[in-house]
């Protein structure tokens, strides 16, 4: 395909807006870029995580998905092990820190640091989940 398609917007699916909006700009740190109501019964709140060119979107009329029902993005960082503790620190229930080996999982990040191979999740209050993956590790900071 010629054409670029960059992931610019995602929209998650909530059933308290202020809450969720609280949730990921107070405790998970994302920005917040826009918090409208063009027309009734239309409110957009499009918030972005730091460093990251892709926002997501929480409001009322526009998604007739359920709330709770988006699973799995993956958030990238350098340091799992930092930006666990410093969500946990912010209140975030993120789960333990696993990867991946030959034999299958195993309890904290991979010891050599090996790209996409180190993984944590959490869940909004309504339960859209995120995973948190490891990627650009550098040993010598």
């Amino acid at each position: 395909m010629g054409a670029n398609l960059k992931l610019e917007l995602v929209l998650l699916p909530v059933s308290d807006v202020d809450r969720a909006k609280a949730f990921y700009t107070e405790q998970v740190g994302f920005g917040l870029d826009v918090d409208t109501t063009p027309t009734e019964g239309l409110r957009v709140v499009q918030m972005t995580p730091p460093g990251s060119a892709c926002s997501v979107t929480i409001g009322t009329g526009l998604t007739d998905a359920e709330a709770g029902s988006y699973r799995g993005t993956h958030l990238v960082v350098t340091d799992l092990e930092a930006a666990r503790a410093e969500l946990v620190g912010r209140g975030v229930d993120v789960s333990e820190i696993r990867h991946m080996t030959p034999q299958g999982w195993a309890d904290g990040v991979d010891p050599s640091h090996t790209d996409y191979n180190s993984f944590a999740d959490f869940r909004d209050p309504d339960g859209n989940s995120w995973v948190l993956q490891e990627v650009g590790h550098r040993a010598d900071r």
